[in-house]
């Protein structure tokens, strides 16, 4: 039986729900890709590059809704006994590829923040990326991202126009949420780390997921994929960790400042 107009919506609401759910750690992403930009552009960057990833992200769902059995399927496998096992598919290489490369991006940003470097002018337009580099960059990861909620989206309903709305109502929302988000980062530096430890995590629990899809083992042990639960109860802790560190800090700070103005009036 087809599904009713009710059924519809209400699967409509879900996959929305879905989509804000699963586009937490885009956003993210987003922010902080989107400050390679010149300061003027990033606003413009981050909803060319949402607008342009919803535009791909439906294409996406049509290619995936054709050709399922070839992204899921075998493409090929690599063996050496119980050093290195996988059996890859299109799915697992796209997910393992993403989440590498958010692992390479967070460190590579966390190294710039510990480092000791110049910090003029001439040295942070060096590091700049142009406006073009940076929608691409957030196209493609937007891509990487997406492919979980729509296939979540395919197992969920067969109506093509359920999906598609779902995905522009998510990318509306990616629009609107990640200005925010960037303005929150930007008037609170403190929590850049924070965001890119997260960051970080996205791309191990992303890793283990591609490694699970390819029945990965290593060393005769097989890759287990990180629940989100267990994605969601670390990112707790590490705010909650943020959280106490930075009130410790201000607490050590204020007991400083009276033990040198009594010292002072002494």
């Amino acid at each position: 039986m087809e599904p009713t107009l009710i059924q519809n919506l209400g699967t409509l609401v879900m996959l929305v729900l879905l989509q804000a759910v699963l586009g937490f750690d885009n956003l993210l992403y987003i922010s902080l890709e989107s400050k390679n930009a010149p300061a003027e552009r990033r606003s413009y960057v981050r909803k060319v590059g949402i607008g342009l990833a919803i535009i791909l992200r439906i294409i996406l769902l049509f290619v995936l809704i054709k050709l399922i059995d070839l992204v899921q399927g075998e493409l090929f496998t690599i063996d050496f006994g119980n050093i290195f096992h996988g059996v890859f598919n299109g799915h697992s290489l796209i997910v393992l590829a993403g989440g590498a490369f958010i692992i390479y991006t967070a460190i590579k940003e966390i190294w710039h923040m510990i480092a000791f470097q110049d910090e003029s002018d001439a040295s942070k337009k060096g590091r700049e990326k142009s406006v073009g580099q940076v929608i691409f960059m957030i196209v493609i990861m937007n891509l990487v991202f997406s492919f979980d909620s729509i296939l979540s989206a395919i197992a969920l309903t067969n109506i093509l126009w359920v999906m598609a709305t779902a995905i522009i109502i998510g990318g509306i929302l990616m629009i609107v949420m990640a200005d925010k988000i960037s303005d929150f980062l930007s008037k609170n530096r403190m929590y850049e780390v924070l965001g890119l430890f997260i960051l970080f995590l996205v791309g191990i629990m992303l890793v283990t997921e591609g490694g699970h899809l390819a029945h990965l083992k290593i060393g005769g042990q097989p890759v287990e994929q990180m629940s989100k639960s267990t994605f969601y109860f670390i990112l707790i802790i590490l705010i909650l960790t943020d959280i106490a560190q930075g009130k410790y800090q201000k607490n050590l700070i204020r007991k400083q400042e009276i033990k040198k103005q009594k010292h002072e009036n002494a």
